[in-house]
């Protein structure tokens, strides 16, 4: 007899390696890991890839296997989104847990300007007067791009939904109606702060609120301090590696 958990576990472990570039060990494009391919920067995501679809890293990217099979196996409504996903892995990522478990009424949703990160908004948002993020051209990925990544996977289909534009412009009137997990790649203050008063309403009760940046980026963690202090969220965070963190909405 077929164990199908094992067939579920070996697909989605081999996932992860494909998207982080593992299997290849696929070289940085940085300038700060030292141009050649280590495993232990890649488990933390402390590098960029040149061609990996993600740059997440291994304990980051098994965070988001392992919360959307949780929200799924408790039945936790909703569908998932990330806002801010560069070359899309974590997006695929999240379309394979639902393929390897057969589920068809959830949607994955790619929030991303496919432009890059924008000018900081310094008159407004002062947490992130000086950002250079908009600076980094290796940011900027096409919606053709990720769209053709997905492909590659075979898991382009009408469960995945693209949200391009600005998070201002795009998350308040996106058709989403709840989500089961949130996960937050926006890197700067505002970009993080226009994320949650947008989307944190449509998590369900038990579902996941992940943030990618709080450990790597200030601005970042001072958005997520200053939307649980004004909401009066008491959930514990809970550490994933260096940089990235989680909390389960209560």
């Amino acid at each position: 007899m077929t164990d199908v958990g094992a067939l579920q576990d070996s697909y989605l472990q081999l996932m992860e390696r494909c998207l982080l570039g593992l299997i290849w060990e696929d070289p940085p494009q940085d300038i700060w890991s030292g141009g050649a391919f280590k495993p232990a920067l890649r488990e933390t995501g402390r590098d960029w890839p040149s061609k990996a679809h993600s740059m997440i890293g291994s304990r980051r990217m098994r965070n988001i296997r392992l919360l959307a099979e949780d929200v799924v196996r408790r039945g936790v409504p909703g569908d998932f989104i990330e806002t801010g996903i560069w070359r899309g892995g974590a997006c695929i990522m999240m379309r394979a847990v639902l393929k390897a478990h057969g589920v068809t009424d959830r949607r994955v949703w790619c929030a991303d300007s496919f432009e890059g990160l924008p000018e900081p908004d310094a008159a407004s948002y002062p947490q992130d007067a000086n950002d250079q993020h908009a600076t980094y051209e290796a940011l900027a990925i096409s919606l053709e791009q990720v769209q053709e990544n997905f492909s590659r996977y075979d898991l382009l289909d009408d469960q995945v939904r693209f949200l391009k534009g600005w998070f201002k412009d795009t998350l308040p009137t996106a058709p989403i109606e709840t989500l089961a997990i949130l996960r937050l790649d926006g890197d700067m203050y505002q970009s993080t702060m226009e994320a949650f008063e947008a989307l944190y309403d449509k998590l369900s009760p038990g579902g996941y609120c992940i943030i990618d940046d709080m450990g790597a980026v200030p601005a970042c963690r001072q958005a997520v301090a200053d939307f649980r202090n004004r909401r009066g969220i008491t959930d514990r965070i809970e550490q994933i590696d260096w940089t990235g963190a989680y909390w389960r909405k209560s």
